[in-house]
């Protein structure tokens, strides 16, 4: 009989008849723990892997998560950097506590070593993850070897989708690599700017919702959609600053007051950060959080800015509780003119 031709990751290959997604794996030399696997656009539940024989003509995707937004050390002991804003004072979502409120995507670092110190100095618990074709060389290094799963949160994103269905296979796919439920949801909508795409994300939520996922959905700062985004069941809304890696910092403070003064879940600026006081100003205008890659990553001195932006963000979210004193025309004395000298 004569061998089946499969098409893995864009490229042909060979299999004899009977070959089931286990042996595949096992005749490629992939780590199977590590990879999620998608027959003809259909996710082929890991349980089954052993099971599902391969037919001639099968198309197939086997992803893995990639660095992603968006010297060496590996944390775990009392040396971790603080990360705490106040005792009584959580970023809640879903339910979920966490002490931290910056999130860190994982790509652009110059190594894994780097990224991995990097992560741990900035205190964050949420990181986020993208999800790519694997890279078929065995013992390559993999990403989820900078995180540290017990401290760390993963957040797989749907970024590089540009419609609604290539974001929920996506989102499919990452649970079927058993990263729990909760998402970022990315639907670019223009290549060059980067700009979400305001429908198709609304449409891919409001599926991924129904399913059961938890979902942080990136958009553009426009409240209308903010609001129907938290209508669909939405867990957060993550709203850009300015686009995606350009470290403008954030172009439209009143849009973000706007969105601010309605929602009911939290809001996480994501995207266009690019220095510790763009990270203090979301916090101080009452953001739940700050997600943010490049401006960490691409720094001069990236361990540094994790550093700088850890405090910036704990700053600012101290200051927003304080409470800043309204801004005048004109001076008020500090000093009190009672008993002034003739």
């Amino acid at each position: 009989m004569d061998d089946l031709r499969l098409t893995v990751n864009g490229e042909i290959r060979t299999a004899t008849p009977g070959t089931t997604v286990s042996g595949l794996l096992a005749a490629m030399g992939v780590d199977p723990a590590r990879v999620a696997v998608e027959r003809n656009q259909d996710v082929v539940p890991r349980r089954t892997w052993s099971d599902a024989t391969l037919a001639d003509g099968d198309r197939l995707e086997i992803v893995a998560f990639i660095g992603g937004g968006s010297g060496g050390g590996s944390g775990g002991d009392s040396g971790d950097p603080p990360a705490v804003q106040a005792d009584d004072d959580f970023l809640v979502i879903a339910g979920r506590r966490f002490k931290s409120r910056l999130l860190v995507g994982t790509g652009k670092y110059r190594t894994l070593e780097e990224g991995r110190e990097a992560i741990r100095l900035s205190g964050a618990e949420i990181v986020t993850v993208a999800l790519r074709r694997v890279d078929l060389t065995p013992g390559k290094p993999n990403v989820l070897d900078t995180i540290d799963r017990t401290r760390q949160t993963i957040l797989p994103n749907t970024a590089g989708c540009y419609t609604a269905e290539e974001a929920i296979r996506t989102c499919r796919l990452a649970r079927e690599l058993g990263i729990a439920d909760l998402v970022k949801l990315e639907v670019i909508g223009d290549e060059r700017t980067l700009f979400p795409d305001g429908p198709a994300t609304l449409e891919a939520a409001r599926v991924l919702v129904k399913e059961g996922f938890t979902v942080l959905p990136y958009c553009l700062d426009d409240p209308i959609l903010a609001r129907k985004l938290e209508d669909v069941g939405c867990a957060a809304v993550m709203p850009l600053a300015a686009p995606i890696g350009s470290g403008l910092g954030i172009r439209n403070p009143y849009n973000l007051r706007i969105i601010l003064e309605h929602a009911k879940v939290p809001i996480i600026v994501d995207a266009g950060v690019g220095t510790a006081s763009d990270a203090a100003i979301a916090m101080e205008l009452g953001c739940a959080g700050v997600l943010m890659n490049t401006a960490i990553a691409g720094a001069r001195h990236p361990l540094m800015m994790a550093e700088a932006m850890r405090d910036a963000i704990i700053a600012g979210r101290r200051a927003f509780r304080a409470g800043r004193i309204p801004r005048k025309l004109y001076a008020t004395a500090s000093s009190p003119l009672d008993g002034l000298i003739d």
